[in-house]
């Protein structure tokens, strides 16, 4: 029989695990199994009378603490501007506990009586014993959207921004907050929402002209409600650092370290040397050291930088500028390994055998000085035999082992066959002023991929090391195919005339082998695409499921902690694990390690999403001048309505509206991906070559239309004169339902 928990223990319990307070959680944690639950609900309903713990609904919590959310009513500032609320019930015999109400930018405003539905976090402060954060106002959730206002006698009306959004919104004459006629504006719905008329809205806040060129990326920032401003703690802690000093770490200044980077990158948070293995028993073997800053060092878990660094979840990036997950203080200064300065890293060394393959790993905190920061581009030229001066200078003893060691980690990867897409990625060239002056191919150099093969070396000792520890971390989990994806893969390979086999564990060589049948074909590029759609993104979880796209085992992202808090986790993790000092894990990292993966994978994708509308608005702007330009390109996408066409030269993504097909009925296939004319037998798909032409670019949206002028070389049925967009044929179902009613009709007559 086990032992049944006493009170003081379930008590502990419930504190350490806010999320699992149910009857069934506590037995589960216990061991409590079949007639011993009944002496548990007993021990239970006595703490419940007591009034130790407090029962609501199934869950059981601590009587003098407040669950994780709960509802508050705001109180009128203090005389320091700090804004307090209470709760709505308090069941302790305590003191009602002091919440602090820590807004975010992008919250709706609350005001004194307000009741919200808030997540707290318990703190250890003098004046107050948790923070609360916005979740919604009670009774009310109010749409947010970003537009354009149109000033009217009365008021005005916000013309939404998103591609997607086709009702304006009204504005009244009190709301506006002194908008001008054509400014942009973030605003939230006013009042209910109406089945007639149009939805009414208020300005919140002000944005200023949205045709600046500089004003697309603070579109994109504000439309996915990324952070862009570092709360007040958080700046005052950041300029309160002081570089940390050696200690107790390994010194390791004497290597030359460098790092290699973009030319125009502002911080640097990865270095790397390599040297051949002394080792006799390990002959052509190489030791690669990758260091990566030490942020941990001036993050500590709890603190303001870190609460708004968790909040971020990582950097973002646009052409014309960086919303940074850590002030410049940090990410720009004292943990960018910048040349010539001793700067604080945690490191590793790898043994690799002569074909790559991992022997061992050492992992260490130490301090380095790097030597030398240098671009890609120059490391490369100076492999290639045309260094410039610096790298002259270093290309026997630094640049040449590292590239000594790429060839055997090249190897290595050859064997293991991660997947290998080739989708070229184009980078957007910014003027003086902020409008686009070139859009070009972004060159893939060895310099760049041996960076990213050393950093993946770095990511899986990082993995291996705290699961032999027994550490909790993050893993980064990236899971094959599903197998509907799977077969619609299949599906566009086969009526390609490729060939993926069924019946067999897919692995990534079997993509890899398919894209190899596809190389140098016109389909070269619809496969890709096609595989790349196939497979799930990538996301964040505490435990371990593989990264099928890199063919590992086991995998966690280690070496950009200045952009990425899962790089901070596991550093952290790091440091707990080999006892390096008091900034390792804390508990709460510990206990919030699943909320912190969702959470994090969530702003990746807020991140990705923001990044892609503002390449979309400067490619749109780009265009603007060209609409009527006949432009070549391919099909990216198929739909109902419509289909989307990457074009050749920009890269770009244009809408062709089903509706400017034709007079025909066009019939969409959701299994290959294509629309087939009624009529004429028209096959769409993607892959295909087109010609278009360039009907409307809009900048504020990044929404380009296409007009289809030829397809694989063969112009649209009809010839240019025929007439587009006007018609609208009817639906095959609106048809089946007209005759239906004839016939019902008649039938009825005939009686």
């Amino acid at each position: 029989m086990n032992r049944i928990p006493t009170k003081p223990e379930i008590l502990a319990w419930i504190a350490d695990n806010p999320g699992l307070t149910a009857k069934r959680d506590i037995a589960k944690a216990f061991g409590v199994k079949g007639a011993e639950r009944i002496e548990l609900k007993r021990l239970l309903k006595e703490m419940e009378a007591e009034g130790t713990v407090d029962r609501r609904r199934r869950n059981y919590r601590d009587a003098e603490k407040l669950p994780p959310v709960t509802i508050l009513v705001v109180l009128p500032p203090d005389r320091n501007g700090d804004q307090f609320a209470k709760p709505m019930e308090w069941q302790g015999e305590g003191p009602e506990p002091r919440v602090l109400f820590r807004p975010r930018k992008a919250d709706a405003p609350v005001a004194e009586g307000d009741r919200i539905l808030a997540r707290i976090n318990e703190v250890a402060d003098e004046d107050y014993q948790y923070e609360a954060r916005l979740i919604r106002k009670i009774g009310a959730n109010p749409l947010k959207l970003l537009g354009v206002f149109r000033k009217e006698t009365e008021g005005g009306r916000i013309v939404p921004i998103d591609k997607g959004a086709e009702r304006e919104w009204l504005v009244a004459s009190g709301a506006t907050q002194g908008a001008k006629d054509g400014e942009l504006v973030e605003a939230e719905q006013a009042g209910p929402k109406n089945r007639m008329g149009l939805p009414r809205a208020r300005i919140i806040e002000r944005l200023g002209d949205p045709s600046a060129p500089k004003a697309v990326s603070l579109i994109a920032i504000h439309q996915h409600g990324i952070p862009d401003e570092f709360s007040d703690a958080a700046i005052a802690e950041a300029d309160g650092m002081k570089q940390v000093g050696i200690g107790d770490r390994e010194d390791l200044r004497a290597l030359p370290f460098v790092t290699i980077d973009p030319s125009d990158a502002r911080d640097h948070d990865d270095a790397c040397f390599a040297h051949a293995d002394e080792d006799a028993r390990n002959p052509g073997g190489h030791i690669i050291w990758i260091a990566i800053a030490d942020v941990a060092a001036y993050v500590a878990p709890g603190s303001a930088l870190d609460r708004d660094a968790r909040e971020r979840g990582n950097s973002s990036y646009f052409p014309d500028r960086v919303v940074p997950m850590l002030p410049d203080r940090l990410s720009g200064d004292l943990c960018s390994l910048h040349q010539g300065v001793a700067r604080p890293v945690i490191a590793v060394s790898v043994k690799l055998d002569s074909r790559g393959a991992k022997i061992s790993h050492r992992f260490t905190r130490a301090m380095i000085r790097s030597v030398a920061s240098l671009a890609y581009e120059e490391v490369q030229d100076a492999q290639d035999g045309q260094p410039n001066g610096r790298c002259g200078e270093l290309l026997s003893d630094v640049i040449a082992p590292l590239y000594a060691a790429y060839e055997a980690v090249k190897t290595a990867r050859s064997a293991r066959q991660p997947l290998d897409l080739d989708l070229p990625e184009r980078k957007i060239v910014l003027a003086d002023d902020g409008r686009v002056k070139s859009v070009a191919l972004k060159e893939r150099l060895d310099a760049h991929r041996l960076i990213e093969e050393f950093m993946i070396l770095a990511n899986v000792a990082a993995a291996e090391e705290l699961t032999r520890l027994k550490r909790p971390l993050l893993f980064r989990i990236h899971e094959e195919p599903s197998p509907q994806k799977l077969d619609a893969l299949r599906e566009v390979a086969q009526a390609s005339g490729f060939v993926l086999a069924k019946g067999q564990v897919l692995q990534t060589r079997h993509l890899n082998s398919l894209l190899a049948q596809a190389e140098g074909t016109d389909f070269d590029e619809l496969m890709n695409i096609t595989t790349l759609r196939s497979i799930p993104q990538a996301y964040y979880h505490p435990e371990n499921y593989g990264h099928f796209g890199l063919a590992l085992r086991s995998y966690a992202h280690f070496t950009s902690p200045i952009r990425r808090y899962a790089d901070l986790i596991v550093h952290r993790a790091l440091i707990s694990g080999h006892g390096w000092g008091k900034d390792g894990l804390s508990a709460q990292d510990i206990e919030q390690m699943e909320e912190t993966a969702t959470h994090i994978s969530e702003t990746e994708r807020r991140s990705m999403a923001a990044e892609r509308d503002t390449t979309d608005r400067y490619l749109a702007a780009y265009l603007a001048d060209r609409v009527g330009s006949e432009l070549s390109g391919r099909i990216s996408g198929v739909t109902r309505f419509g289909c989307f066409v990457k074009l050749d030269e920009t890269g770009a993504d244009g809408l062709i509206p089903i509706r400017s097909l034709g007079r025909e009925f066009f019939h969409f296939d959701a299994g290959s991906q294509t629309l087939m004319g009624a009529d004429t037998g028209l096959r769409i798909g993607i892959g295909q070559r087109v010609l278009v032409r360039l009907a409307e670019a809009v900048p504020v949206t990044g929404g380009l239309m296409l007009e289809l002028l030829e397809i694989d070389g063969t112009a649209m049925p009809g010839g240019p004169s025929a007439k587009r967009g006007k018609f609208a044929p009817r639906r095959p179902g609106q048809a089946r339902a007209k005759s239906a009613r004839i016939r019902r009709k008649v039938e009825r007559k005939r009686r």
